[in-house]
């Protein structure tokens, strides 16, 4: 796939790090011009540090070394007006975007019965999606692919939607599964024009949205204080495949895959990168 997105340009949110800089960079290794943004700023009701500016310059130098341009803003999905203004600057210096990778997402878990905690997440994790999508659509033309960032653990019936998780965990289930929604009836929408909308389900990713305490205790709620080691076990025993974790760039594989002509006749797929988490919880089908 050498050389697959060679003179496309790729609208990227959530880019400063984890899986949005994984996608920015592989997309950008395969020759894609970058649009990325981030909020770069901390939500309340988040209970780990969400990425800075110096992460979205990170984000930067690492999409240059690979001999791309980028142009980075700060912006929220949840204020369509400031991906809308990023966009504009980033359509004046690149030109229109063919890839949208609609990837920024929180997940504010912890059993505090805050119900801000489930209008931030689906603010950020559904309606920033759409957020996304919404304002990059008047520059899409036919061939352009729209890539949207679900979840394994929304999927699974009291994964994050348990009471220990708390409002947060029930907003964040609530809005990933409708994104899957989302994405399978916007692609019947968008299909008359040549535009493909596809989701991306990752499982457990080695970014920090899994790597901190409260998802330590998440797994671990026997413990007072549990440690990543202590909370490693769970993550290995939702996978059925024998890894621990995923890394950020085995999910940008898919995406990239999705973003090609390599997938030019699919649209409206859930495509699972979770090590066969959810082959317990579906049904295989017969061939007729």
């Amino acid at each position: 796939m050498a050389g697959s997105m060679e003179g496309k340009v790729a609208f990227v949110t959530g880019a400063a790090r984890g899986q949005g800089r994984s996608h920015a960079v592989r997309l950008a290794a395969e020759g894609a011009d970058v649009i990325a943004v981030d909020i770069c700023t901390q939500i309340e009701s988040v209970p780990y540090p969400l990425a800075t500016g110096a992460d979205l310059a990170e984000t930067a130098r690492l999409v240059e070394e690979r001999g791309r341009r980028i142009v980075t803003r700060v912006a929220d999905v949840r204020e369509r007006s400031q991906l809308g203004a990023a966009l504009a600057d980033g359509v004046a210096e690149l030109g229109r975007p063919d890839v949208v990778v609609a990837n920024a997402g929180i997940s504010p878990l912890g059993a505090a019965a805050e119900a801000t905690r489930w209008f931030d997440a689906v603010a950020v994790d559904l309606v920033g999606v759409i957020n996304t999508v919404e304002a990059a659509y008047p520059y899409l033309t036919a061939g352009a692919s729209i890539v949207c960032i679900g979840s394994m653990a929304a999927m699974l019936q009291g994964s994050v939607d348990g009471s220990a998780a708390g409002p947060g965990g029930a907003g964040y289930a609530h809005a990933k599964r409708a994104v899957a929604r989302f994405v399978h009836d916007l692609a019947l929408q968008l299909a008359p024009g040549n535009i493909r909308v596809n989701a991306v389900h990752p499982g457990n990713i080695d970014t920090d949205m899994l790597q901190n305490d409260m998802m330590y205790r998440l797994f671990r709620p026997d413990m007072e204080h549990p440690a990543r080691e202590d909370a490693e076990p769970l993550f290995r025993s939702a996978h059925k495949l024998p890894v621990t974790t995923i890394d950020p760039k085995d999910v940008s594989e898919a995406v990239l895959f999705l973003a090609s002509d390599a997938s030019r006749y699919i649209t409206g797929q859930q495509l699972k990168v979770e090590a066969g988490a959810l082959l317990p919880t579906t049904t295989s089908g017969t061939p007729a």
